[in-house]
């Protein structure tokens, strides 16, 4: 068995989730478990697996991710991106139905700080004329 792999980075909100692509069958795995273990949502499967599906590369490769912070939704977004540009970097011909689905991107949305002086990020002390 070798251990030949292609290396990413995805990444959204805090979530940061290393990726290694396999080329064979075998046991996908997040942080050391069964992927079954680890997601609870069975939305989530569907997120984590969409640029498998796209590119049909389901039954033929397998993946390992390392994965921390933020939640359970940020962090399927963040194997996706990451699967992503795994499959991209083997295979142009994969990288341009990826780009058109929209799963190259990065969203880099994240939560706003809370500034001095206000209730929150933007929310501000309520006036009062009188």
């Amino acid at each position: 068995m070798a251990n030949k792999y292609t290396y990413t980075l995805g990444k959204r909100k805090t979530a940061s989730a290393q990726i290694k692509l396999f080329e064979w069958k075998g046991e996908d795995m997040i942080n050391g478990k069964k992927i079954a273990d680890y997601v609870s949502r069975a939305d989530l499967f569907d997120t984590i697996y969409t640029p498998l599906k796209l590119t049909k590369l389901k039954d033929k490769v397998y993946f390992e991710v390392s994965i921390a912070g933020s939640g359970e939704s940020a962090q399927a977004e963040a194997i996706r991106h990451g699967l992503s540009r795994a499959i991209a970097s083997k295979d142009d011909s994969m990288k341009a139905i990826l780009k058109a689905a929209g799963l190259l991107t990065r969203d880099a949305r994240k939560v706003e700080r809370k500034k001095p002086g206000r209730h929150k990020a933007r929310k501000g002390m309520q006036w009062s004329k009188r």
